[in-house]
């Protein structure tokens, strides 16, 4: 016996909020529009989910479709249904955001995308749709969650300074941080591996550099241990 449901349902988007970090400070990835609504405007990547799959997997597809991103931090946001989001008919979308370090991922706009590129957080062009409103939204969770959790290893390069994790949180927080307390909180973790290795190619004096110790932060919370910043 066969079933059909007797009421309209809307359509099911995703949109991802993909931040990187640069020497400008906290960036954007947003897409140009290539097909109506909004043709030639700046977006948040995203689509609509098939039947077929998970709302994280559609998610994941149209970074790739659209971005040519893959493997990246992604972690869902917020739902928004607004009635009138979306022009063409009833659109329910599900946000999500993601975190990736610049120098690791090469763009490529594809799919409806007609171009992929970076923009200041503090310097975004006009959206389409209420993707102004989901970017608030992520930039709010991001700046709660960093102090708390780990993530914005993720924004650093594998191997990174003490002075680029110092700047990375104080770009993300948007508040300058001392420079002594912050080094004796985050060397008193005991979540970063010293590394007998130092900058390359750099003007001024080489610094040590660190890397994110995954298991030594996961044996710490597993015991009550609370990171925060």
């Amino acid at each position: 016996m066969s079933f059909s449901y007797q009421f309209p349902r809307p359509a099911l988007t995703v949109d991802c909020v993909i931040f990187g970090l640069d020497n400008e400070g906290l960036m954007v990835l947003l897409i140009k529009r290539g097909l109506d609504p909004f043709r030639g405007r700046w977006a948040l990547p995203g689509g609509f989910v098939h039947i077929d799959e998970t709302v994280d997997e559609a998610a994941r597809r149209e970074l790739r479709e659209e971005t040519g991103l893959q493997r990246v931090f992604l972690e869902q946001l917020y739902t928004l249904g607004d009635l009138d989001r979306d022009p063409r008919e009833r659109v329910v979308t599900i946000g999500y955001y993601a975190l990736i370090n610049l120098h690791d991922h090469r763009l490529k706009a594809a799919s409806d995308a007609a171009n992929a590129a970076w923009f200041d957080i503090v310097d975004l062009p006009r959206l389409a749709f209420d993707h102004d409103a989901i970017i608030e939204m992520a930039l709010k969770r991001l700046k709660s969650k960093v102090r708390y959790c780990p993530i914005g290893f993720e924004l650093l390069p594998r191997k990174f300074t003490l002075s680029q994790l110092q700047r990375m949180y104080e770009t993300v927080l948007a508040r300058p941080l001392d420079k002594r307390n912050f080094r004796k909180k985050v060397l008193q973790l005991d979540m970063l591996e010293e590394l007998d290795e130092v900058e390359q190619d750099v003007a001024h004096r080489a610094a040590r550099l660190y890397r994110f110790n995954e298991a030594k932060y996961v044996k710490a919370t597993e015991q009550g241990f609370n990171f925060e910043i």
